[in-house]
């Protein structure tokens, strides 16, 4: 709102309305928020929204109460300060909602363990329970909170909510036995009445809401939109949570109904004394109550009084009368619910109190500005403590703001406001002169037992202390005080709706006193934290949702300040910081600022803003503060700031995942050995090389990924080769996932308009369940067969080791059971029935011969494979953990690594929605952004191998033949100098057609249209290039040759 063109209640007062029609019901002015009760469920409270206000700017998203909360845990994080939040507005405005919302977000944004979430459930819990005992409908709202609440939420070093503390203020007790037209007492009877089991009725002699005194005076029962019966369930349960013992719920309902019963006690006047009228109504409230019936109606009809005479002091009886019984009795009601709460606020703060504090958020959800037809005390002090909120606001938004530019001289131009810091002194001064309450404290004192002369004493002495003040005015039946929020009318007799009593021999604290006390205690724990504040706006008096009246809102507009504070706003800083808090945030964007500034302080803090480029008359720099104009400027800040951090959290995740890769790799190794040690031959560093799992690269493979759910992860993919039933080879793509294994082939489309294309078809899926076995033979071949229980699949594949380990996890964690793997060096399998014949079983026979790679001869129904002796069986991972080190090291400086899924671990930023086990995506998968082709568009065919037999040439995998003694030496002895570099002969080159980053250290970075040298072109797509004197990997389809 602070950019309104213009800037009068009307202009603020229509775009309040437009946003509200439309329902957005929040704004901002500055940081304040602005909200308007909608008086309907809206849909934007969601765990979407949450996701989305978390860690945002306050500029990123629309205003929401998501932003001003997340704004507030950030704070007390990153400045290790307590915060609180301030939420003001008339009864019915939104503010306990608005509360419920705050706590809400913050146990799901913060995280914890059991503990932890412990004591979230009790923050969340203790809602229902204190609305149930503390809450009551009134004229203008079906959920008034009747009494004051500041919650302090505490938190860990760490951000996780580990304890709070709930303070209570002025619970409206009259409320107890006497409501107005239209009102309700508290929920909880009523909740009781409706919600309590057969059982409970009977026990605590629960009857029609009708029947009892303290809840038909006003005739209304029933609130709309309101289940009491299941609102009781929800109290119970909160009880549950919060750790009362169930004895304990017992007496809690015991109290409540007896208070009830209690009411229902009515006196007559028999010779100016007062007796209970019918002595049976004594029994059941006694009962509950757990005290003796005869006591209970000697307590209700006689007081004690302490007389002095002669130096001797004693004890007598005095019987009082019908009016003095009445009183007494619903004193007794008011007593004990008043000490119910104060148990239920204690076993509360019990239940989630920690030794000692650390960081904390407040919340304040106190009880609104109200204006009833006859104000008594209570509502007197209500009102009272809003002024005092009220003053908060303005000393802290207005008239602190302001003195802060002139102290720190700071150019500013004074904007005139109200202060209702001469309303407060009206009500609370001691002295010269005194004030309201100082005055009601005074006839209460020299006042005897009754209190028909109290009024016309108390009119006489406000009249002669504050008769004058330009806030007050008088009558014959009371007085009128001009709060920010509206004239007031106080009736005196509602002031004294008991008999005073003086008859105490220590002159006991008044109410008046204790509020006082009270609210300054609330102000001076608000002014220790960081303050932020939601202005509640009721639009109507009906309770329905897009009703809106102009004169209402406009009034609330006026007396809430919104137009001074956006004059306020508009003309000061959004951001002020001492020079050292701003230094010690935004030192690591400069490296002559981290990791601290050598120099004055506002040098370093100017120094700063000018490497970021801030116009100069976007700040200005006080005595010991730096200001900031717009928020726009201060979130440039953040984000470079989140930018650095962003960037060295890169660099640290990455050599976190290498590590931890590299620790998988090994394992992974260590097991694959396992399931083939002492079982079969081994190739040459068959099991010292990296798995790669995606040897396919799936991510730019949409053809094959179609056949997978759509966030199906995948553990292994490969190109095998498949045995028909006349051992024909045929290619089939062998993808492994957490749902089972699939085979994907090719086949002509014979009809349709893509006939004649070759397509990816899925030839077959085999779910875990179904297969029984996987059989191996004993020498170093790659063969292996997948025993189903519809018919056997053999494969070879030059990655059997990874794929079985693979397997058998997998396996092992959806059947329960270890995977059965067989050796032997004849392999019988059963072959897919088709057509009338077909079927039966195949035969695959292993023997010794020549060389390392394998032979193939068909004949019938046997298949014989002969291959030379491999590495012994009892071969391990660990016979070539440092050759394969030293391997890894000579990989690094081959491009050719790229063809074959070599040493290379994840690139890029990590993809949730093709999350790959055990894998790392190779070059060729790495997506791109922009306009620049897809590097899989140049990916290369596989290189075919000598016959349709034989095995794919794997020299690749070989252990150097130089020995690891040797090569520490070569690597120890110093080099001779090098000579001088020669004239280096004019090669092929490139030019740029799109821009590239490099992301690794093997990679090159360009621009559109450099042109640098081309090293060597490669068939996987990835080319070597030379820029700058660095020389590395780039995409060939980013360049063209020239």
């Amino acid at each position: 709102m602070v950019l309104l063109s213009k800037i009068t209640e009307d202009a603020i007062v229509d775009n309040l309305k437009k946003r509200y029609m439309d329902d957005y019901i929040f704004t901002y002015i500055g940081p304040v928020l602005i909200s308007v009760n909608p008086f309907k469920q809206m849909p934007y409270f969601t765990d979407r929204e949450i996701e989305l206000y978390q860690g945002a700017a306050q500029y990123e998203n629309p205003p929401h109460i998501y932003a001003l909360t997340d704004n507030m845990y950030r704070n007390m994080m990153i400045d290790g300060e307590n915060q609180c939040v301030i939420i003001s507005g008339e009864s019915g405005a939104g503010k306990t909602v608005a509360a419920k919302y705050i706590m809400g977000y913050i146990s799901k944004v913060s995280g914890g363990g059991s503990k932890v979430q412990h004591v979230k459930e009790i923050i969340l819990q203790s809602n229902p329970l204190l609305e149930a005992f503390g809450n009551a409908k009134t004229v203008r709202n079906n959920n008034s909170s009747r009494f004051g609440k500041y919650f302090e939420i505490q938190f860990s070093r760490g951000g996780e909510p580990d304890g709070g503390k709930i303070s209570n203020f002025l619970l409206e007790k009259s409320r107890v036995v006497s409501q107005n037209e239209n009102e309700r007492n508290f929920h909880i009877y009523y909740q009781l009445i409706e919600g309590a089991s057969a059982q409970q009725r009977e026990a605590l002699g629960i009857m029609t809401p009708d029947y009892y005194y303290y809840l038909n005076q006003s005739g209304t029962y029933k609130v709309d939109g309101t289940n009491d019966s299941k609102d009781f369930q929800e109290t119970m349960e909160a009880m549950q949570v919060i750790g009362i013992p169930g004895d304990i719920q017992t007496q809690v309902l015991q109290i409540v109904a007896g208070i009830l019963h209690l009411g229902n006690i009515s006196f007559i006047e028999a010779g100016n004394y007062g007796q209970v009228e019918s002595t049976d109504l004594l029994a059941f409230p006694a009962y509950l109550l757990g005290i003796d019936p005869n006591r209970l109606q000697d307590k209700l009809t006689s007081r004690k009084m302490d007389s002095k005479w002669g130096g001797k002091s004693e004890s007598i009886n005095v019987t009082l009368n019908q009016e003095q019984a009445n009183y007494t009795r619903d004193a007794l009601a008011k007593a004990l619910y008043a000490r119910l709460f104060d148990y239920l606020v204690e076993s509360i703060n019990k239940a989630i109190q920690k030794p000692h504090e650390e960081f904390s958020i407040g919340v304040l959800d106190i009880y609104g500005f109200e204006i009833f037809q006859r104000n008594g005390f209570e509502q007197f002090c209500i009102n009272f403590v809003n002024e005092k909120l009220q003053q908060i606001f303005i000393e802290l938004t207005l008239k602190a703001e302001q003195e802060e530019y002139v102290q720190e001289g700071i150019k500013w131009t004074p904007i005139e406001y109200f202060n209702n810091k001469i309303v407060c002194d009206l009500i609370e001064n001691k002295l010269n002169p005194p004030g309201i309450m100082s005055v009601l404290d005074d006839v209460c004192a020299t006042m005897h037992a009754k209190g028909e002369g109290a009024d016309g004493t108390l009119l006489q002495k406000l009249q002669a202390a504050v008769g004058t003040h330009e806030h007050f005015n008088s009558w014959n039946s009371g007085f009128v005080i001009h709060h920010y929020a509206g004239k007031v009318s106080n009736f005196i007799r509602s002031l004294f709706p008991e008999n005073l009593n003086t008859d105490k021999k220590a002159r006991p604290t008044t109410a008046g006193s204790k509020i006082k006390k009270q609210a300054n205690d609330l102000v001076n724990t608000l002014m220790k934290c960081t303050p932020h504040y939601i202005r509640c706006i009721k639009p109507n008096e009906t309770k329905r949702p897009k009703d809106w009246e102009e004169s209402r809102v406009r009034h609330q507009v006026e007396y809430l300040g919104l137009r001074e504070n956006i004059r306020v706003r508009r003309a000061g800083f959004a951001y002020r910081r001492l020079f050292s808090k701003f230094l010690m945030r935004y030192a690591i964007l400069t490296a002559e600022t981290w990791p601290c500034w050598r120099g004055p302080e506002q040098q370093g803090v100017l120094h700063l803003l000018r490497s970021v480029n801030m116009d100069n008359d976007q700040y200005q720099m006080g005595r010991t503060k730096v200001f900031v104009k717009n928020p726009e400027s201060l979130f440039l800040l953040e984000e470079m700031r989140e930018r650095k951090f962003d960037t060295f959290a890169r660099i640290i995740q990455k050599a976190w995942r290498k590590f931890i890769a590299r620790k998988k790799y090994e394992q992974m190794r260590e097991e694959a050995s396992d399931i083939l040690y002492n079982s079969k031959e081994r190739r040459k560093n068959s099991i010292n090389r990296n798995f790669v799992g995606d040897y396919l690269g799936l991510e730019q493979r949409p053809e094959l990924r179609q056949f997978l759910a759509k966030r199906e992860r995948v553990d292994f993919a490969d190109s095998v080769n498949k045995f028909d039933r006349r051992f024909k080879s045929i290619k089939r793509d062998l993808i492994l996932t957490p749902k089972g294994i699939y085979l994907i082939g090719r086949e002509k489309v014979k009809k349709g308009p893509e006939k004649g294309q070759i397509k990816e078809v899925l030839k077959r899926k085999m779910e875990f369940g179904s297969i029984s076995s996987v059989s191996l033979s004993t020498r170093q071949d790659d063969f292996f067969v997948l025993h189903e229980a519809q018919y056997d699949s053999l494969l070879e594949s030059n990655f059997k080791t990874e794929f079985l380990s693979l397997l058998s996890k997998r396996y092992e964690e959806v059947t329960k059971r270890k995977l059965t793997i067989s050796f032997g060096d004849r392999l019988e399998f059963r072959v897919k029935k088709e057509g009338w014949g077909g079927g039966g079983t195949r035969i695959v026979v292993f023997q010794k011969g020549p060389g390392d790679l394998a032979q193939l001869k068909p004949g019938g129904k046997t298949l014989s494979v002969t291959i030379g002796d491999g590495l012994p069986k009892s071969s391990s991972s660990l016979y070539h953990r440092t050759a394969g080190l030293l391997l890894k090291h000579t990989f690094r400086s081959l491009s050719s690594v790229h063809q074959n899924g070599g040493a290379k671990f994840p690139r890029g930023p990590h993809n949730p929605q093709a999350d790959i086990t055990y894998s790392s995506p190779q070059k060729q998968g790495r997506p791109l952004q922009g306009g620049p082709p897809k590097l899989g568009s140049q990916r290369g065919p596989r290189p075919p191998a000598p016959n349709q037999y034989n095995q794919r040439n794997l020299d690749f995998l070989n252990v150097p033949d130089q020995g690891m003694k040797q090569r520490k030496r070569s690597i120890t002895q110093r080099p001779p100098p090098a000579p001088k570099p020669q004239p280096r002969p004019q090669g092929p080159r490139c030019r740029a057609l799109y821009q590239y980053v490099g992301q690794d250290t093997d990679e090159i970075s360009f621009e559109v249209n450099d042109v640098f040298d081309l090293v060597k072109e490669d068939a996987s797509g990835w080319w070597t290039g030379r820029i700058g004197g660095k020389e590395g990997l780039f995409p060939g389809n980013y360049v063209e040759k020239i």
